[in-house]
């Protein structure tokens, strides 16, 4: 049997595609209709927001591991988080924690290496590109990164947290990526990150000016194979 697998939930838009991506493409190594197993825990978004305007990764790490100690308790035999941001607090808890983790960034820079890119743009909250989420990552692997600028971070988020995450899906919104994504190909970036995992419900590579490193279902993806291989193991 697969392995089962623990969605640790933040924002509903992302969780809910990493979700869809896990069930619909489970067909590709299961045969028809056939997924793993999947359960989701979701704590209120404003309970992790409260704790990241004030700085205080401990307590969003403390969420994290209390869906954690759920999803165990019903029997996931890993976890996945759909949410880069809070990845950044992920380090506070990850010894304390019933079931390891895929971590997103590993996995999208994993994913560049195999593409064979190298220099990646970032994109996601302002919590999130500046953070060492993704440049811990991608320069582990010998990859270089841009960040946004400081304009382009606050309309990001701005963007994100007041359309995106409500699933407001607007031009406007579409057209300030790719301005983003536009000036990062200018400056030599050869891909880039969809860094919030509701980034891509507006952007894809058929819109960007630079190819994408979707990390939704990049980690919906690398789920599946290792419920898959573990469980063949």
């Amino acid at each position: 049997m697969p392995q089962h697998i623990g969605i640790v939930a933040c924002s509903a838009e992302g969780a809910a595609l990493c979700y869809r991506t896990l069930c619909v493409e489970g067909a590709r190594f299961l045969g028809p209709h056939a997924h793993p197993e999947v359960s989701m825990h979701t704590h209120s978004l404003a309970d992790y927001m409260q704790c990241i305007y004030r700085g205080d990764w401990q307590g969003v790490g403390e969420l994290m591991l209390s869906s954690a100690n759920k999803l165990a308790k019903i029997g996931a035999d890993f976890l996945i988080c759909p949410d880069n941001t809070i990845h950044q607090a992920l380090s506070y808890v990850e010894a304390r924690s019933p079931r390891p983790w895929l971590h997103i960034a590993e996995v999208v820079a994993a994913q560049a290496v195999e593409r064979g890119f190298r220099r990646i743009g970032l994109t996601g909250t302002r919590w999130l590109v500046e953070s060492e989420i993704y440049p811990e990552k991608l320069s582990a692997r010998g990859l270089e990164y841009v960040r946004p600028d400081t304009t382009e971070r606050e309309e990001l988020n701005r963007l994100i947290m007041e359309e995106l995450v409500y699933g407001v899906f607007k031009p406007e919104a579409v057209a300030c990526f790719q301005r983003v994504i536009g000036r990062m190909s200018a400056e030599g970036c050869d891909a880039v990150v969809l860094g919030c995992t509701e980034v891509p419900l507006i952007m894809s590579d058929s819109n960007s000016p630079l190819p994408t490193l979707d990390s939704t279902r990049l980690l919906a993806q690398a789920a599946l194979r290792r419920a898959v291989q573990d469980a063949a193991a």
